[in-house]
């Protein structure tokens, strides 16, 4: 058994939250606009030239609507904006605009930070070892059939 009892999952949905909510206080104390973490997420997820609704929720592991909801919530506070995509005559590509970006710059500055002060509380060596844990390919999920008894 685990000393804390939680599994690994657990663990690390409470290490991405742990980021995530000292990530937006900071920001909103910053006077940024407030995000959920949903946009938050969706903000991470975006490539610099663009990315459709589809793939973004894909890459988030939300559905369409939900991305959609968050992408609408952003082009209202000016961060990201819907541009034709030179690919499809369908498609629309989502991107950040000029105030998206020094959002995003501050944002990546803010996490840099927390990455530190969590090196200061658990030790450098272990953030180096979570982070190449994390970064080490684990290949596609393994096929596993039903737990025995």
């Amino acid at each position: 058994m685990y000393a804390t009892g939680r599994n690994l999952p657990q663990l690390l949905g409470d290490a991405r939250r742990w980021f995530e909510d000292a990530l937006l206080a900071a920001l909103e104390a910053a006077g940024e606009v407030h995000v959920s973490p949903t946009q938050a997420g969706l903000f991470a997820v975006l490539d610099e030239q663009g990315t459709t609704v589809s793939e973004l929720a894909r890459r988030m592991g939300v559905t369409r609507q939900t991305a959609h909801q968050a992408v609408h919530g952003l082009v209202a506070v000016g961060l990201l904006e819907q541009v034709p995509d030179p690919t499809s005559g369908r498609q629309r590509l989502i991107r950040r605009t000029a105030e998206g970006e020094r959002t995003h710059r501050e944002a990546e500055l803010v996490l840099h930070r927390l990455e530190e002060v969590l090196a200061d509380r658990i030790g450098p060596e272990a953030t180096h070892a979570l982070r190449a844990a994390l970064e080490a390919p684990w290949g596609s999920p393994p096929a596993l059939g039903p737990p025995k008894a």
